[in-house]
């Protein structure tokens, strides 16, 4: 005997459907104006493009930080050298893919020099290390909050790898002889 009335399957499959339509609607060229085909909200949009390069720039200052701390802990602790070193060069990667694009005659400022010396101990400076990947991550969470689709997804990669590392990073630190 064959149920009838809605099942799980297929209400989950009216709400996909209902959702999909929604989103196909809001993928139309509406945001023309009537007047010459110029966009009726190009003032939002050089707002937006502020914003994203703001938040560009920061993301790649900070992972400039990032980096110089990164050259630090090995420099100072050279047994701990060769587990950052695929850390260090994934927080290289990102700065490059969240490097805004060059304007006319615009450069990157340079970076501030990393707050404080590195820690004596090594197990010490590993942790420190792993606190700041912490930090940077939810700095790019935070960031998701202003970001357009794009930046977003990419910053939400950076936060989920920064993540990570501070995992990896608590881990070395574990295995790090005092």
């Amino acid at each position: 005997m064959r149920r009838t009335g809605t099942t799980r399957r297929g209400a989950l499959t009216a709400t996909g459907a209902l959702a999909l339509g929604a989103v196909l609607t809001g993928c139309g060229s509406g945001d023309e104006a009537a007047d010459g085909g110029k966009p009726a909200h190009s003032g939002a949009r050089a707002a937006a493009a502020k914003t994203e390069r703001t938040l560009r720039e920061k993301a790649v200052r900070d992972g400039a930080l990032l980096l110089a701390r990164y050259d630090l802990v090995a420099e100072a602790h050279p047994a701990t050298a060769a587990g950052l070193a695929p850390l260090r060069a994934a927080v290289r990667e990102h700065g490059k893919a969240l490097a805004p694009p060059r304007a006319e005659g615009g450069g990157a400022k340079p970076p501030a020099a990393p707050p404080g010396p590195v820690s004596a101990a090594p197990k010490a400076a590993v942790r420190e290390l792993a606190a700041a990947e912490r930090r940077r991550a939810d700095v790019c969470a935070e960031a998701l909050l202003t970001a357009g689709p794009e930046l977003a997804r990419l910053l939400a990669s950076v936060a989920a790898a920064a993540a990570a590392h501070a995992y990896l990073l608590t881990e070395l630190a574990e295995e790090t002889a005092a």
